[in-house]
């Protein structure tokens, strides 16, 4: 006979019911308590061999307020096709921009997307609408399709479906990934179980003066205890200052106009290196100095019309051979770049201003200012007026509401942009740290996405993780993902954070 506390009774009666993995959320629900309350017994039961857990990696998908209106209104190459039919399938770029009550940026999306459908052709000022509209309607039914599916939270395990990607590349969902302790009962528990080999009784922590005086303790079970188990680490009551400050990040740039895209951390050199026109024999392309992924994984994208505009940029500036299969090599990306470079490529002319916080790869060896893995702050500005100018504007104006001091500026020299230039910010402990590199694209890189020659670029890559080094007070890069909470509680709370 197995004798169990009454809880812990409860979760195995449970579990046998289903006699499936079950989360702990539902666990917890099913015996009338919160995950958190349970914890402890779950353990438990693993111990004694009653119950076996897992931790699942799920991905959650939300509607974003955007995707919401893009249900109820249309997408907008949907509604700027129907008004151009309204028109009698011609218009000027100018009057349908009016008529069609779109935005700048997603009147430019649109137009970028219906042409690489060849839905329309420009001819001037003037769109004409094709009978190419076989491909777009199976696009657009498919995404507003699994859009209207969305009902509260959805919850996918494994790879996401490709609808979810593309809503998630346009900021139609959210997307989260969370794990997930599953709790199954084990075998031998289940025959106990069965078989009425487990009973409940009341387990005694401590024995009372009222237990000896009724004699209660002579029905109980008194609890055994393991001196061996690890006393559970203090939990942090906030956030960690390092993601408190890439928040504040955030909320700076999307108040000077700035909106944020993501995208793979895994993708092809094309994007990394060719579209940059970083030629293929550069230092920073060797295998010392990037994680190739070797395996048979495929690029994700690659458009022909890139690799062939890429293969003739490159040999007509660095003169030599380029090869496809370098291109196409899967690599862990080394900046944050390929994001926005991408971005062009699929929303085309127009005047919008894009940003990119996330983890970058390079196999650098740790030191106090250098990491295997990192964080890059990178973006660009798009326009037909943006100059030199307005880089170094930014880069001053993002300073100052860091509150980094002054900003020293000196040349520099980027294979993808000319003229470029480094800015300097002052660390206390370890002098001069460089943390605003940038420059103007050049035409050749703006060739290679298709952007028109009329539109400038001005694009940076923030060294974000110096920056934050800068602003936390902290003298080693690694510190600032570190767990120890005496390092986290030394570090200094970034301004304009509560």
């Amino acid at each position: 006979m197995v004798v169990l506390p009454p809880l812990q009774y409860s979760i195995i009666k449970a579990l046998a019911e289903v006699n499936e993995p079950i989360d702990a959320d539902s666990l917890a629900s099913k015996v009338g308590k919160r995950a958190e309350d349970i914890m402890r017994d779950l353990e438990e039961l693993r111990v004694r061999g009653l119950i076996s857990i897992e931790y699942r990696l799920v991905t959650r998908v939300t509607l974003t307020d955007l995707g919401g209106e893009y249900l109820r209104l249309g997408l907008p190459e949907e509604r700027l096709v129907a008004k151009l039919r309204e028109l009698g399938g011609k218009a000027s770029l100018s009057e349908l921009n009016k008529l069609v009550g779109l935005s700048r940026e997603e009147f430019a999306a649109a137009l970028g997307r219906l042409r690489r459908l060849r839905v329309v052709n420009l001819s001037g000022n003037v769109i004409n609408l094709t009978d190419n509209e076989g491909e777009l309607m199976n696009y657009i039914n498919e995404l507003k399709s699994f859009l209207s599916s969305i009902k509260g939270t959805m919850e996918y395990a494994g790879k996401l479906p490709e609808p979810v990607e593309e809503a998630r590349r346009r900021g139609l969902v959210k997307v989260h990934q969370v794990k997930k302790l599953m709790v199954t009962i084990t075998q031998e528990a289940l025959n106990l179980y069965r078989i009425g080999e487990l009973t409940s009784a009341r387990v005694i922590t401590s024995l009372t003066s009222a237990d000896l005086t009724s004699g209660s303790w002579r029905s109980g079970v008194f609890k055994e205890f393991d001196l061996a188990v690890e006393v559970p680490l203090r939990p942090i009551r906030r956030k960690h200052p390092f993601i408190q400050f890439l928040n504040q990040i955030r909320d700076e740039l999307v108040a000077m106009g700035f909106e944020e895209v993501k995208d793979e951390h895994v993708d092809a050199a094309l994007w990394n290196f060719d579209t940059l026109l970083v030629p293929q024999y550069h230092p920073a392309r060797r295998e010392t100095d990037v994680f190739y992924v070797e395996n048979r994984l495929k690029p994700r994208e690659t458009p022909v019309e890139v690799m062939e505009r890429a293969s003739e940029q490159h040999e007509l500036v660095w003169s030599y051979k380029w090869s496809r299969d370098e291109a196409l090599r899967v690599l862990l990306r080394t900046h944050t770049t390929l994001v926005t470079i991408r971005q062009i490529y699929h929303r085309g002319p127009g005047e919008y201003r894009l940003f990119s916080l996330d983890r970058v790869y390079r196999p650098d060896t740790p030191d106090p200012t250098h990491f295997m893995e990192f964080h890059q702050l990178e973006g660009i500005i798009v326009g037909k007026e943006v100059t030199f100018r307005n880089l170094l504007g930014f880069f001053t104006e993002l300073a100052n509401r860091l509150r980094l001091g002054k900003v020293y500026f000196k040349p520099a020299y980027f294979p993808f942009t000319e003229p470029s230039v480094e800015g300097y910010v002052k660390h206390p402990r370890l002098g001069q740290l460089e943390v605003f590199p940038g420059g103007m694209f050049r035409p050749e890189v703006l060739k290679i996405v298709g952007l028109s020659s009329e539109y400038k670029v001005a694009a940076w890559g923030v060294g974000i993780d110096r920056l934050a080094m800068v602003v936390l007070g902290v003298d080693d890069i690694r510190t600032l993902y570190t767990n120890n909470i005496k390092e986290i509680d030394s570090m200094k709370t970034p301004i304009g954070v509560v």
